[in-house]
Parts: structure tokens; sequence; C-alpha cells
């Protein structure tokens, strides 16, 4: 049986925000566990006809959203802003008693929209300020009956009454609190749309949520993560498994087990296997809302008004939404039959083809008829629904924007079942309990339960979305921690740190061919300001690239010289068969943004009194030219020796730029095209007083070069090397391991160092057997390219890829790249 300290049910942003301040703070031992196949709750995206990435939940965050974000994901998630109008309200007039039809706009600044609200109803400008005074006092009532929450029954029981009695527009309704300061009805129902936000109509829903969403979170416009959804959920497990947190996705929790009023842990079926098996904690957080919560621990939920649901239309489309007039701003299509419109894509830079996004809010009763049903069995009715309304919804959008029903190449409908079965709410609710006033004065909207040591995180411990689902986490965690621990807590939320090496999106800005196979590309940052990083000559950058349905990594030197702070450049060769040299070469264009790691590396130019040898073979030139500006911008004063190996004239590289360099120093050779090859007669004339040698290229030559220096008597550690990683070494290595685990039959390896062992599962390298039993080891890239993660194998069986980064001697010595080992059996090492 496991023990923890604390269980967390779910991994939506509640649950991983509980998870982060538990372990963090109250140095728990955490276990998330998450019933779907993968981590993230609405933060989820999937990915339609090897394109088309939609997402399930997050389509666009207030402005305000980003410190919150910041801390969960160690300050690495990037945003981009929306259009300066970024919301765009169409009022059907005859539906709403109106008389005429209305448009709005809403601009991305609070004071712009007061001010446009005054123009556009005069009459009214008055109250303008009245109401958003209204707004600020009915937000703080909102977070005052939350915060409260988080205390005992006690403290709950005396301050719940008080709240309202302070802030009583809080508990109003959204229709009473706007019929209290306009008497237009116009500009009551600009006010009262994007109610969509949080799910509550405006006759049902209390004037606090209004008053905390669309009146105050996007009261400055509106942000989407760049990357998607998907980064940001990415970058928090990240964040999780840095601190020692477990997760563990496919996993049911069947029942919260109990003891005499206090929690003890949880039941829990493997949905991938069927197992069943007990995790003891003394504290389960649960993420998974009230209804679901009290459900786990056989308790009845008291009478609330039931949530609506959504039909979610996803359509991926053939040609932009800019063709059209559209800039990225949200679409509110106000009536009977309302609709909110998304083109998330345009607002992505990182995204490759574009989509749209609809939602229309629904009564769950609409799919009653197929309740009961599997997503295997559903009926042809249900199907019959499905198309109608899918037609129905590109109508609407035809209607708007005469042709867009052309520009559809696929689309797919999910309705309250969809969200019943994926997200596992009840009756497919999409936000939670109902944002009413009957919510507020429930005692089980919160954190706290009956039930000592239980506690709700999520959208039902403060509001709806997914930010506010996770500032129901830090609530629920709240109600965990010590005071003490809670006041660190919020101090680090407050001024979040920012975690090395850097990780996030540069956007495409030059590209340039410098031989028949070699590209050079300029990253420059999102904004056009200074690179957020500072680098060392002959360091390399990691770029994920989007060249499939899941994106590969790919590691590329950089080229540039360090003191340029606008951009950095890479150059990349075209291998035939290679994934990720083929979507630099053939696909990417300016304005794409890609995803960056680093800076990484220990290959690096350090100034040095004595001679500079350098040795490249092919495209290894690349950080060797970043080292040559920096000797260049930095007054190198001594001699510097380059030998550079090409297999043709024309593949040569950097001519120009290497002879418009400052070196009086500098001796340039070059070898290949009829011109020799780099041998010991051409090495051994440059190794006398040489201080340092960096060795660049192919493994087979890399490993000849190792050789030869090593014989004329250069000292080993004068030496520095790097690899080519390519995507075929890659995709070996993973079939290797592949090969590994199914001959292994459910065996486990274990690696035995000086200071203890660890297991290693069969198919794990022996870097990521080290990483998962948190054993500390020297490493940066991970794929091999910079002899980081040296070690030595002394006893057992493995395959492995030197990668030409070893001499002879040390390779007969035993030394291995860590990430490239694969052991077939028990190994002993030496201490890393």
């Amino acid at each position: 049986m496991e023990r923890y300290d604390a269980v967390v049910i779910g991994s939506g942003l509640g649950g991983l925000a509980a998870a982060r301040a538990l372990a963090q703070f109250g140095h728990a031992r955490v276990l998330v566990l998450e019933q779907h196949y993968t981590l993230g709750g609405m933060t989820h995206e999937f990915s339609r006809d090897g394109r088309f990435e939609f997402p399930t939940g997050m389509h666009y965050l207030g402005a305000g959203s980003e410190p919150f974000l910041a801390f969960l994901t160690d300050g690495r998630a990037q945003f981009a802003p929306l259009p300066e109008e970024f919301e765009v309200l169409h009022l059907a007039g005859g539906e709403q008693g109106l008389g005429r039809d209305f448009e709005f706009s809403i601009p991305a600044s609070g004071e712009r929209f007061r001010a446009r609200l005054k123009e556009r109803f005069p009459h009214e400008a008055g109250n303008v300020d009245r109401f958003f005074a209204s707004v600020a006092r009915a937000r703080t009532g909102l977070a005052a009956r939350n915060v409260l929450s988080s205390f005992p029954a006690a403290i709950r029981r005396i301050g719940f009454p008080l709240v309202e009695r302070l802030y009583p527009a809080t508990y109003r309704t959204v229709r009473d609190e706007l019929a209290r300061h306009f008497r237009d009805p116009v500009i009551r129902a600009v006010l009262a749309a994007r109610w969509e936000l949080y799910g509550t109509p405006p006759d049902r829903s209390a004037f606090g949520y209004h008053a905390s969403v669309p009146m105050t979170y996007y009261l400055d416009g509106g942000t989407h993560p760049v990357g998607g959804p998907k980064q940001i959920s990415g970058l928090i497990v990240e964040s999780l498994e840095r601190r020692g947190v477990l997760l563990r996705a496919r996993q049911q929790v069947t029942r919260i087990v109990t003891e005499r009023g206090r929690a003890t842990g949880v039941e829990v079926e493997d949905r991938t296997t069927g197992d069943r098996y007990e995790v003891r904690a003394p504290t389960v957080v649960s993420a998974i809302g009230v209804r679901n919560t009290y459900a786990l621990l056989g308790l009845e939920v008291p009478a609330l008004p039931a949530e609506m649901s959504t039909l979610m239309l996803f359509a991926g489309l053939t040609k932009s939404p800019a063709t059209f007039g559209l800039r990225g701003e949200n679409h509110w299509f106000v009536g009977e039959d309302s609709l909110y419109v998304s083109f998330a894509s345009l607002n992505d830079p990182a995204a490759r083809f574009h989509t749209v996004e609809v939602l229309q809010l629904v009564d769950t009763a609409q799919v009653d008829a197929w309740r009961g049903s599997t997503a295997d069995t559903r009926p042809a009715a249900y199907q019959a629904f499905k198309d109608d309304t899918v037609r129905r919804l590109i109508g609407r959008l035809d209607a708007r924007w005469p042709g867009f029903a052309d520009n559809v190449a696929f689309t797919e409908l999910a309705t309250p079942l969809s969200f019943e079965t994926y997200q596992r709410s009840p009756r497919g609710a999409f936000y939670g309990l109902s944002a009413t006033p009957e919510r507020l004065r429930s005692g089980v909207a919160g954190c706290r339960t009956p039930v000592k040591g239980v506690v709700v995180a999520g959208q039902d411990a403060w509001n709806a979305g997914v930010v506010a689902a996770a500032a129901g986490g830090f609530m629920a965690a709240n109600a965990v921690l010590k005071p003490r621990q809670v006041g660190a807590l919020w101090r680090a939320v407050r001024t979040p740190e920012t975690v090395p090496p850097w990780r996030g999106y540069l956007r495409v800005s030059r590209v340039e061919a410098l031989t028949p196979t070699v590209r050079r590309l300029r990253l420059a940052p999102l904004d056009g300001g200074t690179l957020p990083f500072e680098f060392t000559a002959g360091q390399y950058v990691t770029v994920g690239l989007p060249v499939a349905v899941e994106p590969i990594e790919r590691s590329y030197s950089i080229s540039s010289r360090p003191g340029e702070r606008r951009f950095l450049e890479i150059t990349v060769k075209h291998e035939p068969r290679g994934l990720g040299s083929t979507f630099l070469h053939d696909e990417v264009d300016v304005g794409l943004a890609l995803a960056v790691s680093g800076p990484h590396g220990e290959f690096t130019y350090a100034p040095t009194p004595g001679a500079l040898l350098l040795i490249a073979g092919g495209v290894g030139i690349t950080p060797l030219l970043s080292m040559l500006a920096a000797a260049a911008d930095g007054g190198h004063p001594g001699p510097i020796v380059l030998l550079a190996s090409f297999r043709s004239e024309e593949e040569v590289l950097f001519r120009a730029e290497i002879d418009a360099l400052r070196l009086p120093g500098l001796r340039v050779f070059r070898y290949g095209a009829g011109h020799g090859r780099i041998d010991r007669d051409a090495v051994a004339p440059h190794v006398a007083g040489v201080s340092r040698v960096h060795v660049c290229g192919p493994p087979s030559m890399m490993q000849d070069v190792l050789d030869l220096l090593t014989t004329l008597g250069v000292p080993r550690e004068a030496i520095r090397t790097e690899a080519f990683v390519s995507g075929r070494s890659t995709l070996t290595r993973r079939e290797r391991a592949h090969a590994i685990a199914l001959a292994a039959h459910g065996e486990q390896f274990t690696i035995t160092a000086d200071d203890g062992a660890f297991p290693c599962r069969p198919g794990q390298t022996i870097l990521d057997a080290a990483n998962a039993a948190h054993i500390p080891f020297p490493q940066s890239c991970g794929e091999g390219a910079c002899g980081t993660c040296r070690v030595r194998v002394l006893s057992g069986s493995y395959e492995t890829d030197t990668r030409g980064l070893f001499t002879t001697a040390e390779l007969d010595a035993g030394w291995r790249l860590a990430c490239q080992t694969l052991p077939t059996e028990n190994l002993r090492i030496g201490a890393p």
C-alpha cells in the first residue's frame, strides 16, 4: 500500500495549483491522480486530420491572469495579446426587445470601455461610473466570501452573513443590479453580455460573478497562451515533477476512504490494467467539483440550481479567417440563440493551421434522450442531432461572413455527453456549480467539506474559468497549510521567479539559404525587443518542431555573435530523411513562432593566453563561427587556427563572415573538395603551445580527430567536443529502447553506483532512470550532443551510441554517454 502526505484527485489547474502549494510550501509528498489519458484538465488540446489543434476549455485569458500562471509555470509561459478591440457584441434587437440590432466593440482598456459606454449612451453617462463602483464592491464581496470558505466552519457561519450584509450587490442577480443603474435596455444588454464566461444567465446569476469575470478579469483585454493551452499545463507539470510531485494519468478514484470523520486515503482503479489499489494519505484534495467530491464521500449535495452545459463546435479551416476581415477578436452573438465565436489560431503566433471554435451554452436536458448510451452505442438519432447542429452553427457563421462555409475543411461537435464522458462532470456541466446567489449562500460551495482532511480545489472553490480554478487550488492549500506557509505561498505568487534555462517562443524573422543544403534561420523575440537570455559562444538551443501531432525537439548550435541582443541565428543542414531539418527547410516561413529552450552546453569559448585550435567538419563550423565572432569582439590576443572540412566547394560555409572578422591572429585552412582531409599532417603543425581545442562534426570524424590529438600529446582536458544529433539517430535509439522493453518481459534492472542503487525500467537510458529516481546527474542536452552526462560503465551489458565524443582509450575504459546508454541487464557504474 502506497503512502503520501497528500493525494490530489484531478489534474486541472485547480489540482495542479494545490499540488504545487502543498509540495513547495508544505514540504509534502504529493500524488496527483487523473482519470483521463492526459494531464491538464481543460487546458487539454486535441488534434484532428493531422494538422488542426483545438482547445477544449481555455480559449482566451484575461490580461490580468499572468501573475498566477507565471508562478505556476516558473515564469516560462508566454502570452500574445488579442487585438485592441478584442470583443465584438452582436445584439439581436428583435429577440431582446431592443427595437433594433446593435453592435458594440469592447476595447482592451477599462478606461476606454467606460468612455465608449458614455459616448454611445450619453443619456446614461452619469450612471456608468456609479455602476463600475458597484462592480468593485461586488467583486470585493465575492473575494471575501470565497476566502472565508477556506476557514473553519465556526468562522464561516459568522462570516458568510456578514459579507452579504456588507456587500449586498454581490448577491443580487445581474439583471436586478443592472436595473438599479440603467433605464436604457440596450446598455443593459451590452453590460449583461458575455455571461457565458461563467455559465449562468443574467436573470439567475449572482452579480458578484459577473463583476469578477467579464467586468474585471477581462476589463483590460485578453491574451492567448503562445503555443496553446497545453503549453500552460505542460510547463506546470514539469514544475511539479522538479519538486518531486508524482502524477499519474488513467487513474480513476472510486472512493475517498474515511475513518471516524477523517480522510485516510483513496481507492483507485487503474483504467489501463483494471487493477485496483489503495493509497493512504491524511489529506485529500479533490479538484473534480463539489458534486463529484460528495459522491466519492457517499454524501448528498444540498439542493442547488442545475448547471448548464455546452455545445462546442470545432472547425478546421482551409485559409486564414483574416481573409474575412477578422483579426483575432472574439464575437458574441447575443439573443435567444446566443453564440461565442473564437479565432484562437489568429492569436497564437505558433499556430500553423487555422481553426474556429463556437460555443453555445445549453440545458443539459437537451441530450437526455441519449443519456446512458456510450460513445460506441449512440443511436443514429444522436448523430443526426449533431449533424443538424453543425449545419446550423456553420450557417450562422456564413450568414455573418459570406463564404465562410466554403472555407471549412473539418468539423467536430462536442455535446454535454462529450463533457460527461471525458471531463466526468455531472450531466456534462461545463463550469461546475451554477454562479447563483444560492451558491453563494450555500455551505458546500468552497474548499471545505464536512470531512476533515478533504478539501475541494478548482472552479467550485472560487469562480469559473481555468485561472479561477487555479485560485481555487490555492484556496484548498490555504485550508491545509499552516499560517506561515500560507504567507510564504502568497508572497511567492506575487513575485514569481523564472527558473533557468529559459524556455519559450521566438519568432522566425529571417530565412537565408547559405548552400543548396544549408539554411540559416534568425530567431527574434515575439515583441521585437531584446533576447530573453544571454549566451556564451559555442552554446546551443533546443527547438521544438511541430512536424506532426506531437512535436519533436532538435538541438542547434548558435552561430551568431554573443554580443547581438536582438536575435540569435542557427544554421541547419538538410538531411534527406531528417524530420527536423526537412521541416526547417521545407515548411518554416518568416513569422512562425518556434518553441525554444536554452542556452545549453559547455562547449564554450573562453579567452585563453595560448593558442586556440578550432576543428570543424561541415556544418559543425556553426558554433565555431560564434566563437570567432566572440574572439574578435573581445580582442583575442593569441593565435587562432581554424581547420574546416567540407564535402564540396559549394558546401563551404561562412567564408565571407570569417573573412570580415577583425582577427589578425586567425589562420584558416579548408579541406575536402579536392583539398585533402583533416588528418595527422593537417593537425600536427598546430598543436604546439595550444591551450584549448574545440572539435565539432560528424561522429566518425570526431573520434578520428580525438585520437589524433591524443597521440600528438594534447591533454584531454584541453579538448572540447560537440557532436551532431540527427533525427534518424534519435529514432534509432527509441527503436532500440522499444526492442529492449519487449525482450525484458516486464523485468526491472538495477543500476548500482558507488553511493547506492536505483531501478531502471527496460527501455530507459541510464540518465532517464537516474532522473526518475531523483539521482543527481550531470546533464544538459539529453541528446548526446554535448557530452556532459559522461559515465563510466564498470560491468553489465547495454546498447549505446558514443557519438564520437570519446577517444579509443576512453571507450576501452568504459566511458559512455548516460543519455544514450540503454541497459539490457543490471549495470554497475562509477559515481556520476
